[in-house]
């Protein structure tokens, strides 16, 4: 396949054939984010998306377990061009368990549960949705395009469709001056969401961002690693899922955690506490990316 840009995916989706179905991303206006500045969002032609999943079976079909369809937000695809995609998986990947794509708040809320449930019947089981923050002020500020009532009804619509969703949060983003506020409705937003995944990121200023340029002038700081920490703890301390597997392996993370939450917490909480005792090592920063 004749990837076009960089291309981006989760942790989680490291052994999976990656198909790029779309280029770029719909919104691409969060004021954090540079991942795909350097495209113009399209929708690729659908007989090159499906030439290209033919050929990947052709060459390793029995290899391929997983399909994650990028770029950024490709759940923006209409309900037809998707279904004609994973019948094209499911043909091509006889050991086909899942299929997954990144998505937004809106590309959830402009499906009908009708669509929605089709997409699941036919393999699209898992979605990564990022909402970064659960404070509506910090939203606003970095350009979301959602609200936090509007994450919570595209969770709902997910679920009802029986849609496995991961959820992810990005430390930091609310800066110093927002990072309590930041942090606390991240955990309500968390817990309204109800994810089977949960995961926690930290915001890498990038040059050439408008983030970046805010900080240039002075008008956004990122919280110290001791901060980010506080943030961390404190939505740690007060996220309450119904059993959400919780991971901060990112490479962006100073702290790597793992567990699962609710049960997990008081361990967790004991890791941050010995951390912000300066009792467990961070990563370096040399380690540390995106």
């Amino acid at each position: 396949m004749d990837y076009q840009g960089k291309i981006y995916r989760p942790p989680s989706e490291a052994r999976a054939f990656i198909l790029q179905a779309t280029l770029g991303c719909s919104w691409n206006a969060c004021t954090y984010c540079d991942m795909y500045r350097d495209k113009t969002f399209r929708v690729r032609d659908l007989h090159e998306t499906l030439d290209d999943v033919r050929e990947a079976g052709r060459a390793f079909g029995d290899q391929v377990n997983k399909v994650f369809v990028a770029d950024g937000d490709a759940l923006i695809m209409d309900a037809d061009t998707w279904q004609a995609i994973l019948a094209a998986c499911r043909e091509s990947f006889p050991h086909l368990r899942r299929v997954s794509a990144y998505a937004t708040a809106r590309n959830l809320l402009e499906k009908t549960p009708e669509e929605l449930q089709r997409l699941r019947d036919l393999g699209l089981t898992l979605l990564y949705i990022g909402p970064e923050s659960g404070d509506d002020v910090t939203l606003k500020r970095i350009a979301k395009g959602a609200s936090f009532d509007d994450h919570v009804k595209a969770a709902d619509k997910a679920r009802a469709a029986n849609i496995v969703l991961s959820v992810i949060f990005l430390l930091g983003v609310g800066g110093v001056k927002r990072s309590r506020e930041h942090a606390l409705a991240s955990a309500c937003l968390a817990t309204a969401m109800d994810p089977r995944f949960l995961s926690l990121l930290t915001l890498t200023v990038i040059p050439g961002t408008p983030i970046a340029t805010l900080a240039e002038r002075d008008r956004f700081q990122l919280p110290s690693v001791e901060g980010l920490l506080a943030e961390l703890r404190s939505f740690v301390a007060g996220v309450t899922p119904t059993d959400a597997i919780f991971r901060t392996n990112h490479a962006s993370n100073y702290l790597p955690l793992a567990g699962r939450l609710p049960r997990d917490r008081d361990r967790i909480l004991e890791t941050l506490d010995q951390a912000l005792a300066g009792n467990v090592p961070m990563n370096p920063e040399w380690m540390r990316g995106l």
